[in-house]
């Protein structure tokens, strides 16, 4: 892989990664309830789930999925399912009735939290399949593989961590705005009905 060669992979997906999506969602929705240190937990469980799904793509997943479209759409309903259940926990997440800190509901475990992450990066089986048409892209065939691929992944998590904290950061700038209750009560509206939604088009896509 020559320098220009990476280069245009880190642009691809520094920008496929600035785009909004469920993962982006839950770490800003993560911040502004628990805090931006508290979040981090989520997106190490997101990391986790996006590092996991690279690897099984260079594994040979990807192009399994893509051969077996029952397996594929077993695990995208699973996904669709997931992203509806956070949607439905989002609209009716309880909201502090008032200013002071007794009126807040406690916050989840940080374990939760990285296992809320987990589950939202692996809800999206597309991820897989994206890998392998997109590594095969920058890898010279001629030069030994592993090491590409371990300077892929590893772009691939530093930009993802660039843009967590981004939306992490954004999330806490937000949270002061919403302290009335009834803002907070819209923005749980607007959060789960956007879960939803990336739901729905999980459903209505194709590999």
């Amino acid at each position: 892989m020559t320098l220009q060669t990476w280069w245009l992979y880190v642009t691809a997906v520094f920008l496929i990664s600035a785009t909004p999506g469920p993962n982006m969602l839950h770490v800003m929705v993560q911040s502004i309830h628990h805090g931006a240190r508290r979040s981090v937990a989520s997106m190490l469980g997101l990391m986790t789930a996006n590092l996991l799904c690279l690897l099984a793509s260079a594994a040979g997943l990807g192009a399994l999925l893509k051969a077996s479209p029952m397996l594929f759409d077993a695990l995208r309903y699973a996904g669709v399912g997931y992203l509806v259940w956070l949607g439905i926990k989002a609209w009716r997440a309880p909201v502090a009735g008032g200013e002071g800190e007794a009126d807040k509901p406690a916050p989840p475990s940080l374990v939760a939290m990285f296992g809320a992450g987990l589950g939202t990066g692996f809800s999206n089986p597309k991820l897989i399949i994206f890998a392998a048409a997109l590594f095969p892209q920058f890898i010279n065939t001629n030069a030994p593989f592993a090491p590409q691929l371990a300077i892929l992944i590893a772009s691939f998590a530093v930009i993802e961590a660039f843009w967590f904290s981004m939306y992490a950061l954004g999330g806490r700038s937000l949270a002061a705005w919403l302290a009335p209750a009834n803002r907070q009560r819209l923005f749980n509206r607007i959060t789960g009905g956007v879960f939803i939604a990336f739901g729905v088009a999980l459903l209505g896509g194709r590999a």
